[in-house]
């Protein structure tokens, strides 16, 4: 069956029988796709470095670190926890229930969609294809078509490794996108701009289904003085300018006073010229932007900025250098939108109070970032702002903490995954009560029966009081207790009879 050439009607069809057959269910069958996976990106390495340089001028570095070991990680963190991941969870129950089995079962939704984005294209398209692979589900893989190179790389080589009737690639741009979101998948997981992200939502609502929206913002820096001025900066910069600024959660502005403003651009000279040379043009390990379209949305912000680093650009090579503008307003184009490109402004602010009215006023961002030793500012910070997610003292690195969930939040997104939560996204929680039958079981049941009296309308309320509620871990030592106690008065009762004999 070819991924490529079939509509996506057969396509989906098609993953949907194989779903209600259960294939993809077991356990070792999950783990079996998923170690498939990982020996397709071992035994490919060279290829998809040559592609990412293909699309979007990665270094082989950055391909490593931020793309192919990035997957890496993420299988090999499922395949150590996927056993404990799969048991049904046991919550506690209330007394009423105490006879009862209640449990959590995970299933997976079915066929799911997952559309990928450009800018870390095999990341981004494969680490929630693991999340869906990990939950049982079978999966449409929709790699972006603005990087070409890896998606016929997908095209190419998923068939060669993974069971092709649970899981297709399907090629294309906004047309077959288009057509493809007229299926009725089971749950649909998108990476790419808040725009796409509500056409997205709005045909998942026609069939009522579930999303995940990874999507993106204007992620603020605030940096004070009490911060180490020259780490700071290093990290920034590191952050910012990694694949040329294309990043879903590299900072995109930042807020400081006039005299930190001052420090930060010396500082970031020197290391920029430390990082990427006197001509970042020239470097290996400086990125391109991805196309034409967007390397001139990018020149025109530059047009209306007040540029005091960088602002070198060649569109021969889609080359804009590493660029820092000051004397930035709110108003300004720079700040109307999420910038995704090496631009990167400062505004004013004299105090953490007003730089948490600036982000307060406007979207909630994917990632905030925090440079400041005063715990007091950071703490104030934290409490009375909204981000997807923050790293303190540092840029981007919150990614890479497998037991973080990352997404998030109003525009930036809705739903979140990595480790754990990847699994979580793609399952099901489906509750179980398995009521006990026995005759003591019914007793305790019959109040709700007709005829209905205040005396079992107290005794429900009773039985049903939250301040009643136990956790399977400790019916165990429940039991033991009242087998202790009874054993007890059995004594008690057998030693009086014996006494009474003796008698």
């Amino acid at each position: 069956m070819s991924s490529i050439t079939n509509h996506p009607d057969e396509i989906v069809h098609h993953l949907g029988n194989t779903f209600q057959s259960g294939k993809t269910k077991p356990i070792e069958y999950r783990i079996k796709q998923l170690k498939s996976l990982q020996k397709m990106l071992e035994e490919n390495r060279e290829e998809i470095i040559k592609a990412l340089f293909e699309d979007l001028h990665k270094s082989k570095f950055e391909s490593i670190l931020t793309e192919i070991n990035f997957v890496l990680h993420e299988i090999k963190y499922i395949l150590a926890n996927i056993y404990d991941w799969v048991k049904p969870e046991k919550p506690p129950k209330e007394f009423a229930n105490i006879l009862d089995d209640v449990y959590i079962l995970h299933e997976p939704f079915g066929v799911a969609l997952v559309i990928g984005a450009w800018n870390y294209p095999l990341q981004l398209t494969l680490g929630p294809v693991c999340g869906a692979i990990s939950a049982g589900n079978c999966v449409v893989i929709k790699p972006s078509e603005v990087a070409p190179a890896i998606a016929k790389f997908f095209a190419d080589k998923i068939p060669q490794y993974l069971d092709e009737d649970a899981y297709q690639v399907y090629l294309g741009g906004i047309p077959e996108t288009t057509e493809l979101l007229k299926q009725k998948f089971d749950y649909i997981f998108y990476t790419g701009s808040t725009v796409v992200g509500k056409i997205i939502q709005a045909a998942a609502s026609k069939h009522l289904t579930p999303t995940t929206l990874e999507l993106g913002g204007k992620s603020p820096v605030y940096l004070d003085k009490s911060a180490n001025i020259e780490i700071a900066a290093r990290r920034i910069i590191w952050g910012k300018f990694i694949n040329a600024g294309q990043t879903c959660v590299a900072p995109d502005y930042l807020l400081c006073s006039k005299e930190v403003q001052e420090k930060f651009v010396l500082s970031s000279k020197r290391i920029l010229r430390e990082f990427y040379g006197k001509d970042p043009k020239t470097s290996p390990d400086y990125g391109r932007i991805v196309n034409d379209r967007q390397f001139q949305r990018l020149t025109n912000l530059l047009k209306t900025s007040d540029i005091v680093v960088g602002g070198d650009t060649d569109s021969s090579e889609r080359y804009i250098a590493p660029t820092i503008v000051t004397n930035v307003k709110p108003s300004d184009p720079v700040m109307q939108e999420e910038i995704f490109g090496p631009i990167f402004p400062i505004i004013n602010v004299d105090n953490a109070y007003e730089a948490i009215s600036y982000i307060c006023n406007n979207e909630k961002p994917l990632a905030l970032y925090i440079f400041s030793n005063r715990k007091a500012d950071v703490r104030e910070i934290l409490e009375n702002t909204s981000a997807g997610g923050v790293t303190v003292n540092d840029t981007v690195m919150h990614l890479t903490v497998p037991t973080l969930p990352f997404g998030g939040v109003g525009s930036s997104g809705m739903g979140a995954y990595h480790g754990k939560y990847s699994y979580d996204t793609f399952t099901h929680k489906k509750s179980v009560l398995h009521k006990d039958l026995s005759f003591l079981g019914e007793k305790l049941s019959n109040a709700r029966y007709p005829p209905l009296t205040s005396g079992k309308l107290s005794y429900l309320q009773f039985m049903l009081s939250p301040g009643l509620t136990f956790s399977f871990k400790y019916v165990s030592h429940l039991a033991t207790f009242l087998l202790g106690i009874g054993a007890v008065y059995g004594f008690q009762y057998l030693y009086k009879l014996n006494s009474k004999a003796n008698n």
